[in-house]
C-alpha cells in the first residue's frame, strides 16, 4: 500500500506548545475566528484567579495536577480537566503532576491505572513522575492523629445510620454526637486500635469536629478515617484503615505542592472542609481550591456505575466500545487527539453547567480529518453493476487522486472493468421526484470514470433485484463527455475484480435519543440500532490499512481501522462520523 494513502492517527499527538499572550484551556489550534479571538483576547476566570495570586505574591510559581481514582476508565468529560489543568501549567511554566487518588481499595484496579496513563499520553499531556496518594497514607495517619490531639477529630461509635440521623438535613441543624468529647487520649487510643485491627469494619470512625450547626452538612463533622479490611492495590495488607476523600485530596495536594486545585462544581460545597483540613493540618501557604463547570454532553453515558453495567452486562465491547465516549472508546472508534482538543476549546470554561449537543463533538472530528485523509471508494450494501458493452476481459487503470482538498496526498489508481458494485441505495427500479441516481433509462457519472446508462435490471425468484444492466460512453472517460452533455448523478462504485470485502461497523449512540437516558425504573433507554454491521466491498489499496488508520469512504463517511478486531490483511472498519453535520459553529462579530 503507498505511503501516501494511508494516514497513521498518531498515538502519541504532538504535545509541544508555543507562548501565548492569552492561553487557552488547552493547546489546539483553531482557524475559527472566534475561536482565535478567545484563545487570544480573553482569559477565562480561572486564569484571571491565577494573575491575582501571582501579582499578589501568594504563589510564586504555579503547580496543577490531575487526580483520577482509578476504578474505572477516563470519559470526555475527563478530558476537559486534564486539558484544562494541564494547559493552565503549560501556560505558567509551571509544573502539572499525575496522581491517582487511590484511597478506596474497593473499586480500585491497577488496569484502570494503566488506561488512565494510556489516554493521557494519548491526548499529548506529559508529565514527570507518576504520584499515587496511597504513598502519603502514613502522613496522612499522622495528620489525623494532630488533629485528634488539637482536639479538632473525635472517634465515634455512632452507626452508619445514627450518624446519617445526627447529621441533619439542609433544612434543620446536625445535633451532637455523644462520642464528641471524648477524651483526646481516648480518642487516639481507639485510633491506633483501628489501626491494628481491633475493630471491624464500620464499627468505629474517626470525624472531625467542626460544626454540626454548619448550614454546610460538609462542615458537620464529616469522617475523616474508616475501618476496611480490605487489602489495597499497592499497599497490600498493611492497613485496615483507609482515609475519606475530603480528608486526603486536600493533604495530597498540600505535600505536592499544588498551587491551583481546579475541579468541578461538585465539589464547591466541599471547600470550606477542604480549606478547612489544610489550615488545621497547618499546612503553609496551601493550595486553593477553584471550581469549574462539568462538561456535559446530551443523551450519552458518562457515568462509570452505568458504563460498568453495560460492560458486565455483555450490551457493549468493553469500557472502549466505540459507542461510548470513554477516552479509549473515540480513540478506538477514530477521534483523535487534535478533534477533543478542538471540542474542549468549542465548550469553554465557565462557572455555570450546561450540555453540549454531540453533533459538535462530530463537528471537530469532521475539521480534523477532512483534509488529513485518503478518500476511497467503498460500497457498503452491494449491488452488482454489468456494463455489457464494455469488453469481456479487460481491466483498465483510472489515476484517481486521493483527497481533492489536500493535493500532497497524491494520487493512486483504481481498476475498473465490466463487472462492478454500487451502492443498493443508488439504484431505484421507480424513482421518486428528483431522484438522479440510477434507474431505467437514466444516465449518470461514476466517479473518476465513465457515464453510465442504466438499460435493465435482473431480479431473483423472490422479485428481489439482484443486477443491474447498463451501457458506458467509453469518450466519457474521468467522468467528462466530450459533447458536453450533463448529468445530474454521480455515483461510487468498486470493481469486482479488485475489491475485497470486509466488515464495517456503523454506529449509532447506544442511548436511544427520543426516549431519553432513563427509563422510570432507572434503566438505560438503549438504542437496538446502536450497532449495524455491514459486509461492505472495498478497494484493494487498504486491505493492508493498520490499526488507527483513518480514511473518507466517499459518500459514507469518515472511517477508522479498528484496533482490537483486524488482523494483518483482514481489516475491520468503524465509522468514525457520517459525512453529514447539523452543527454550525456561531458567527463572529
Amino acid at each position: 500500500m503507498s505511503a501516501h494513502l494511508v494516514n497513521e492517527v498518531n498515538l502519541e499527538a504532538d504535545s509541544s506548545h508555543t507562548e501565548r499572550k492569552r492561553a487557552p484551556s488547552c493547546t489546539c489550534v483553531s482557524s475559527s475566528p472566534i475561536e482565535y479571538f478567545w484563545r487570544h483576547t480573553l482569559k477565562n476566570f480561572i486564569e484571571e484567579e491565577i494573575d491575582k495570586d501571582l501579582a499578589s505574591g501568594r504563589y510564586d510559581h504555579v503547580v496543577t495536577r490531575f487526580p483520577p481514582e482509578p476504578n474505572g476508565f477516563l470519559h470526555i468529560g475527563h478530558a476537559k480537566s486534564i486539558l484544562l489543568n494541564y494547559g493552565i501549567a503549560q501556560e505558567y511554566n509551571g509544573e502539572f503532576h499525575m496522581r491517582f487518588d487511590d484511597t478506596n481499595p474497593t473499586k480500585e484496579k491497577s488496569e484502570f491505572a494503566e488506561a488512565i496513563q494510556e489516554d493521557i499520553r494519548w491526548l499529548g499531556v506529559k508529565w514527570e513522575k507518576t504520584m499515587y496518594a496511597s504513598d502519603y497514607f502514613d502522613q496522612m495517619y499522622e495528620l489525623a492523629v494532630k488533629l485528634i490531639k488539637k482536639g479538632k477529630a473525635y472517634a465515634s461509635d455512632l452507626t452508619a445510620d445514627q450518624i446519617r440521623e445526627y447529621r441533619g438535613t439542609l433544612t434543620e441543624p446536625g445535633r451532637k454526637d455523644p462520642n464528641s468529647d471524648r477524651p483526646i487520649e481516648e480518642s487516639l487510643q481507639i485510633f491506633e486500635d483501628m489501626k491494628n485491627g481491633k475493630y471491624a469494619d464500620g464499627e468505629m470512625v474517626i470525624r472531625a469536629k467542626i460544626d454540626m450547626s454548619s448550614p454546610n452538612i460538609n462542615m458537620r463533622d464529616p469522617i475523616i478515617y474508616r475501618v476496611a479490611h480490605m487489602a489495597h492495590e499497592r499497599q497490600g495488607d498493611k492497613w485496615c484503615i483507609y482515609p475519606m476523600y475530603d480528608f486526603a485530596h486536600p493533604i495530597e495536594d498540600a505535600i505536592e505542592g499544588i498551587t491551583h486545585s481546579l475541579c468541578t462544581l461538585e465539589f464547591e460545597d466541599h471547600r470550606p472542609l477542604y480549606d478547612w483540613v489544610v489550615r488545621e493540618c497547618e499546612f503553609p501557604n496551601p493550595p486553593r481550591q477553584i471550581e469549574f463547570a462539568k462538561l456535559y454532553l446530551k443523551n450519552v453515558v458518562t457515568g462509570k456505575r452505568y458504563i460498568k453495567k453495560l460492560v458486565e452486562d455483555g450490551i457493549v465491547d468493553g469500557w472502549d466500545d466505540p459507542r461510548l465516549v470513554s477516552l479509549a472508546g473515540l480513540r478506538r472508534r477514530g477521534y483523535t487527539p487534535e478533534s477533543i482538543k478542538k471540542f474542549i476549546d468549542l465548550s469553554g470554561i465557565s462557572k455555570a453547567n450546561s450540555t453540549a449537543e454531540y453533533p459538535m463533538l462530530e463537528y471537530c472530528i469532521r475539521e480534523d480529518l477532512k483534509k488529513k485523509v485518503p478518500r476511497v471508494m467503498a460500497v457498503l450494501d452491494p449491488l452488482e453493476l454489468v456494463i455489457d458493452n464494455y469488453p469481456d476481459g479487460q481491466t483498465e487503470k483510472l489515476t484517481v487522486t486521493n483527497n481533492v482538498e489536500n493535493e500532497e496526498l497524491g494520487t493512486r489508481e483504481v481498476t475498473f472493468s465490466k463487472h462492478l458494485y454500487i451502492e443498493r441505495s443508488d439504484f431505484m427500479e421507480v424513482p421518486v421526484k428528483k431522484y438522479f441516481r440510477m434507474f431505467p433509462g437514466n444516465e449518470v457519472r461514476l466517479m473518476n470514470a465513465y457515464f453510465v446508462k442504466c438499460t435493465g435490471l435482473d431480479k431473483d425468484e423472490n422479485g428481489d433485484i439482484i443486477r443491474i444492466h447498463a451501457t458506458y460512453d467509453p469518450a466519457s472517460r474521468g467522468g467528462n463527455s466530450p459533447d458536453g452533455r450533463k448529468v445530474k448523478g454521480t455515483i461510487h462504485w468498486v470493481d469486482q475484480s479488485s475489491c475485497f470485502k470486509a466488515p464495517v461497523r456503523l454506529y449509532e449512540n447506544v442511548i436511544d435519543e427520543e426516549k431519553g437516558v432513563y427509563n422510570e425504573d432507572g434503566s438505560l433507554n438503549l438504542n437496538p440500532n446502536s450497532l449495524v454491521v455491514k459486509n461492505a466491498c472495498i478497494e484493494a489499496c487498504v486491505k493492508d490499512a493498520r490499526p488507527y488508520q483513518s480514511f473518507q469512504f466517499v459518500r459514507n463517511g469518515f472511517f477508522t481501522t479498528d484496533c482490537k478486531d483486524s488482523k494483518e490483511g483482514e481489516p475491520v472498519f468503524n465509522r468514525i462520523v457520517s459525512l453529514k453535520s447539523s452543527f454550525k459553529l456561531p458567527k463572529s462579530n
